[in-house]
């Protein structure tokens, strides 16, 4: 796989690039704007890039602003915010109308090297990973309350780990269940959600979809 990183931070750009380096993954090149970014994005043309949100000049939504100009630009490219802060404005917009290759977690939950390891192959295959902090943050937790309230559960923890990119396997192993299980989880899922599947449209895409719905 291979990847950017854009984050003001320089430690943690390098820390990140060694991190991924010893894992395996081809990390192409560094940036610490968005203007940077978008260059090297242009020049390297990698699968995903991970963009912190707060980035110069004004440490607002400059990394989120980037990821929408560099999604449309780009429609195949994979997309990962990195970021300590919950935001909406662009976010929304990727999440809603550009799921495919899409994540946004939050540094503070990516404790372990293997659970960005997972989110990137995750969102190269196309898929979709936020965290759970985000959806409630970008819908509202009243709103996703009510979203939520037809599923068991069980059904709600199969969807938050969905969301988090886990694969079927990934999600019966974690819940010490076996995958057939899970299979029928997400079709309940889907049905209580009001969920119709086409060929073209992924199971996890769909769900985080329909916790974005509004």
């Amino acid at each position: 796989m291979r990847v950017v990183i854009a984050d003001d931070s320089g430690l943690l750009r390098q820390g990140l690039a060694n991190l991924l380096g010893e894992a395996g993954v081809d990390v192409l090149a560094l940036a610490e704007d968005a203007a940077a970014l978008l260059t090297i994005v242009d020049e390297h043309r990698p699968d995903v890039a991970i963009v912190d949100i707060r980035m110069p000049p004004t440490y607002t939504h400059e990394g989120a602003k980037a990821a929408l100009a560099l999604r449309q630009a780009h429609p195949g490219l994979g997309i990962l915010l990195l970021s300590q802060s919950l935001e909406s404005r662009y976010v929304t917009d990727l999440a809603r109308q550009h799921a495919r290759g899409f994540g946004y977690l939050l540094k503070d939950r990516v404790t372990d090297v293997t659970v960005l390891l997972d989110a990137l192959a995750s969102i190269a295959a196309g898929g979709t990973v936020l965290d759970p902090e985000v959806v409630s943050h970008l819908l509202g937790r009243n709103e996703l309350a009510e979203q939520l309230e037809r599923l068991s559960g069980r059904e709600r923890d199969v969807l938050e780990l969905m969301a988090q990119g886990l694969s079927n396997r990934a999600v019966a192993d974690r819940l010490v269940i076996d995958v057939k299980t899970v299979e029928t989880h997400i079709a309940r899922i889907l049905t209580k959600l009001d969920l119709h599947q086409t060929p073209d449209e992924h199971r996890r895409v769909l769900a985080v979809l329909a916790w974005l719905r509004g």
